[in-house]
């Protein structure tokens, strides 16, 4: 019976690669040439916010979606048949993804935000990957918003003016969002800035705003954590008297709900926070599912249980 689940998990494989080298056979007749997709909700959000209402943006993974887990189905494939322009994080974000990406750009524009980055900007893991959590540094993400912008701008020249304008009202309410932010973490005394959550995604963060990040887990979700991980977190919140962990809503909050009990165990106490949003946004329709809303929910949160 196991036998008979792998194969069948590799012949869909198979099926959705056969859907992918027809797109980049041939430009199929269902392409919508106003028609832009974002991998995430965070590029949706640039996207959506600085293209005309003539244009059709949608996106790929939605609230609580893990882009390091996430799996290829057949309604992506309609999506990237459908669209004209194609907006990803790169940096190997989508890691799952990242052949059919490279394959549909040989026929598509595929415009990759992380790759078009100054890289001395980028948080080095070893010699030939950087971190791709790119939208927690606020400088990153408006350069992010003028990639996006030049190359939407160069796709739809008869509509430049128009997503010059959106742009450049969003990027203020991004230099918005920088000012809140430092004045809120202004309130955390440096040797309280220590921020512990499941997985290493805020290592921008932590650069930006003078903060110490702890996690189970390395930059992907796809990294195993052990006891000796969790005995080694416990060993640190417990020496350093930490107030607070935090429970990302795209990670299983199984490994920091483990660390608690190990420091309970040496009674000491120790909050859990929930909600705190890493690799994607919150419900579209409420402030949470906008970039902005996201970001300043966190930086809410971690305030108000550190400070």
């Amino acid at each position: 019976m196991e036998s008979y689940y792998k194969i069948n998990s590799k012949l869909k494989w198979l099926l959705l690669l056969c859907g992918v080298f027809q797109i980049t056979s041939c430009r199929d007749i269902q392409e919508n040439k106003n028609y832009v997709l974002a991998t995430t909700g965070m590029l949706y959000d640039i996207t959506k916010n600085i293209t005309p209402s003539s244009l059709e943006i949608n996106y790929l993974m939605g609230e609580g979606v893990d882009p390091h887990l996430y799996k290829f189905s057949q309604t992506d494939l309609q999506k990237l048949n459908k669209s004209t322009l194609i907006i990803c994080n790169g940096l190997h974000l989508e890691g799952k993804m990242n052949y059919i990406l490279e394959k549909i750009s040989r026929k598509k524009t595929v415009i990759s935000v992380g790759d078009s980055l100054d890289e001395k900007k980028l948080i080095p893991i070893n010699e030939k990957l950087h971190d791709p959590h790119i939208w927690f540094d606020l400088n990153l993400w408006i350069r992010v918003t003028e990639v996006v912008t030049n190359n939407l701008q160069l796709k739809y020249p008869d509509q430049k003016k128009i997503i010059e304008n959106n742009s450049r009202k969003y990027i203020e309410e991004l230099k918005k969002l920088q000012l809140y932010t430092k004045k809120r973490i202004e309130e955390i005394p440096l040797s309280q800035r220590v921020l512990i959550t499941s997985h290493d995604a805020f290592r921008y963060f932590e650069k930006a705003y003078n903060f110490k990040v702890k996690a189970l887990q390395g930059i992907s979700t796809t990294t195993d954590y052990g006891l000796r991980d969790i005995q080694d977190l416990v060993d640190f919140i417990t020496n350093q008297n930490i107030k607070a962990v935090f429970v990302e809503t795209s990670i299983s909050p199984k490994g920091i709900e483990a660390v608690v009990k190990g420091v309970e165990s040496k009674g000491k106490q120790i909050k859990i926070i929930e909600g705190l949003y890493s690799d994607a946004m919150g419900t579209f329709g409420t402030p949470e599912g906008t970039y902005i809303g996201m970001y300043k929910a966190n930086i809410d949160k971690i305030v108000d249980a550190l400070k």
